[in-house]
């Protein structure tokens, strides 16, 4: 095992994406890193070697972790992922965080999530806030049948519709809107790096706000009074997003910031009979 951990990393696999493929070959949960440092003088078993050289060569022509073994961990959730579907972030958990704390603990609210994908953002909500009514959309039916069988497996209720963005849920009003959508430009270089994954869940337009453009213009519409619009965004685009939600009408406009000090999320709310907002992070 420290052999073929060792080529892995000399042929360019970063340390932990090897662990993982290791891991996912011998049928071990890909977190257990320490059952593999304990076991790395071990022989592997008959036809692991092959399986685990050709899952580092797909690797590195640049399919996800996430897509090779099928599962990606994410605010405390396992999802079932593939090509369908963009490979849910870590970045994103600070959506979730943000939304968690707006969000009543022990009364009734209604959540929608636009763009769902694999039904990542949702599901985390779901399964913290439990009299949530929590509902998600996505124009990809291929997306939608991931998340709908996250749903199932993970035992978590959600009201799954099909179609682009607002469309589904005409004249419904929601206590808070999330989304996570595209929001990198066409011509951004960056995409070249991340062509296994659907590029309508990636590309938004010549500048990468296109989709934001339209739910922010869409949203206020089905925001209940007090309801706030949260939104996932690029590393640069924090100032522009709260320049539309201000233009929108919408007050308490915020960002917040990721574990690296990104301004990752931005959001505003429906400010008629509301209480204070919480603080920006």
């Amino acid at each position: 095992m420290a052999h073929a951990l060792a080529s892995a990393q000399q042929g360019g696999l970063p340390r932990i994406d090897a662990h993982m493929l290791l891991l996912h070959v011998l049928g071990r949960a890909t977190h257990d890193r320490a059952w593999l440092i304990a076991h790395d003088g071990d022989a592997l078993p008959p036809g692991a070697a092959a399986r685990f050289d050709a899952l580092c060569a797909r690797r590195l022509r640049g399919e996800p972790v996430a897509y090779l073994t099928g599962t990606k961990a994410f605010h405390g959730l396992t999802l079932q992922v593939d090509a369908r579907v963009l490979d849910p972030r870590d970045d994103t958990e600070t959506l979730v965080d943000w939304a968690l704390d707006v969000l009543p603990t022990e009364r009734p609210a209604r959540v929608l999530d636009l763009g769902t994908g694999s039904g990542a953002i949702a599901l985390a909500l779901a399964a913290a806030r439990t009299h949530a009514s929590v509902w998600a959309v996505d124009a990809s039916a291929d997306a939608l049948a991931v998340a709908q069988a996250n749903g199932q497996r993970l035992g978590l209720a959600v009201n799954w519709r099909h179609g682009h963005w607002l469309a589904p849920v005409a004249g419904q009003r929601f206590d808070l809107i999330v989304s996570n959508p595209p929001y990198i430009a066409e011509d951004d270089p960056h995409l070249a790096a991340l062509a296994h994954e659907p590029r309508a869940a990636l590309a938004s337009g010549p500048d990468g706000l296109r989709d934001l453009r339209a739910i922010i213009a869409a949203a206020r519409a089905h925001l209940a009074p007090g309801g706030w619009l949260l939104l996932e965004h690029g590393h640069d685009q924090a100032a522009a997003v709260r320049a539309l939600l201000r233009a929108a009408g919408l007050g308490h406009v915020q960002s917040r910031r990721d574990l690296a000090g990104i301004e990752r999320c931005s959001g505003g709310q429906m400010t008629t009979g509301t209480a204070p907002p919480p603080s920006a992070q």
